[in-house]
């Protein structure tokens, strides 16, 4: 059996998933929110999973939560050992193989995932001068999950690293060279974990190599990007330096003229910090129309809200611009999928975003997308010259697979 954990290690949360690589099943989850404040929380979920050649069984999944202070990252970890022990499943009878963390920023070192050691953590470490506010909470998981798994490899897979096989035409700003160099200053992309699992699992779906196909791969959540896969390879992706650039999300404004902020800094006074804030944590959906859930969002349109309406047509408007753009980077496209939170539910979302590539011979089937499945669909209509997949996306799931791959 091989069972990998993986974490996902936040400033002030722990995401845990144990997962048996060989089924690709995951056996238990859990979050514990809250570290170093007052009253942490924890919610294991214990997954029942069919062995091989039996039936599915009539036992539902379980999920057991409680409040309880958690005092830093260590602490994180003796608590999921605790619920581990608690509630199951036994990590004696699935002891992991291997631990998989996932880290936001790779920059142009890290490219593939890459065994832990000291001077890794050191990298990791250094680099969050490119990422402030997660490498260095990433790092303390990784510290902590070394403390209590000792025995096993530890492997770090990156964000970032799906889209090392950028262009340099494609990843390189144009600004004065010697500045960004020194600075580190280039386009790196994220969510590549999602990226690449998707547009593997989109060609799996058709029965096709990923190496024969030009693919779309729309992640939308909160956070969201949208990426050009030539031949299973990025060739282009929306966000850049950080997750700021790009697409409209729930709180991040995506493209902005960068003038906009020397105006607010001239003229409004507002220093770094708070054109942070501005961009990254009062734009988007949530600055538009007041509400950051696209579920609001299309409530709202549905209602004849005039600031909804507006904040959908600008959020539509950027999809279909980067839709037309990477298509012309690809010569064509050959699938396009949509993924996450709105990405795998919003069906006018994904109606709206394709309504103009009629062109390509693209056609969506309306009752296809209305649809709802928790598994991989088709959502294109059968004459359609173009495939339009809905993938879920499985990030842990990924991050396992290039653990073992690594391990």
């Amino acid at each position: 059996m091989s069972v990998v954990l993986v974490i996902n290690s936040g400033s002030s949360s722990l995401k845990y998933s144990l997962i048996d690589v060989a089924r690709e099943a995951e056996l238990a989850s859990g979050l514990i929110e809250r570290i170093g404040q007052d009253q942490g929380m924890v919610s294991h979920r214990v997954r029942v999973v069919a062995e091989p050649g039996q039936a599915a069984p009539a036992m539902l999944d379980a999920t057991h939560s409680a409040e309880q202070a958690v005092a830093d990252h260590d602490a994180a970890f003796a608590l999921m050992l605790d619920q581990f022990a608690q509630h199951g499943p036994g990590l004696a009878q699935h002891p992991p193989v291997a631990v998989g963390h996932r880290v936001v920023h790779g920059g142009a070192r890290f490219f593939e995932p890459t065994v832990i050691t000291a001077r890794v953590e050191t990298d990791i470490d250094e680099l969050s001068v490119l990422a402030p506010l997660h490498n260095p909470a990433n790092l303390a998981g990784i510290r902590a999950a070394r403390s209590a798994f000792p025995d096993v490899p530890h492997v770090a897979v990156f964000d970032t690293a799906f889209h090392q096989t950028l262009p340099a035409a494609a990843y390189t700003y144009a600004i004065d060279a010697a500045t960004a160099r020194e600075h580190r200053i280039r386009r790196y992309g994220f969510h590549g974990t999602s990226h690449k699992y998707v547009s593997e699992a989109a060609a799996a779906f058709l029965g096709r190599e990923v190496r024969e196909l030009r693919q779309l791969v729309f992640h939308l959540g909160n956070g969201a990007s949208v990426t050009a896969v030539d031949a299973g390879r990025s060739v282009e992706t929306s966000m850049g330096f950080t997750p700021l650039e790009g697409l409209v999300m729930g709180t991040r404004s995506g493209d902005i003229d960068p003038a906009v902020q020397l105006q607010l800094s001239r003229r409004a006074g507002m220093d770094a910090d708070e054109l942070d804030d501005l961009l990254n944590k009062r734009s988007g959906l949530l600055g538009l129309a007041g509400r950051s859930d696209m579920r609001d969002i299309l409530a709202g349109r549905a209602a004849g809200e005039q600031a909804a309406t507006l904040a959908y047509d600008v959020y539509i408007h950027r999809l279909r611009a980067y839709a037309g753009a990477y298509i012309a980077q690809l010569g064509g496209v050959d699938v396009i999928s949509f993924t996450a939170g709105v990405g795998e539910n919003a069906a006018d979302v994904r109606a709206d975003a394709l309504a103009t590539l009629g062109f390509l011979g693209l056609r969506v089937d309306p009752e296809r997308n209305a649809a709802r499945s928790h598994g991989i669909r088709r959502i294109s209509a059968d004459d359609s010259a173009v495939e339009v997949l809905v993938v879920p996306t499985d990030e842990e799931l990924e991050i396992a697979r290039q653990t073992i791959s690594a391990g």
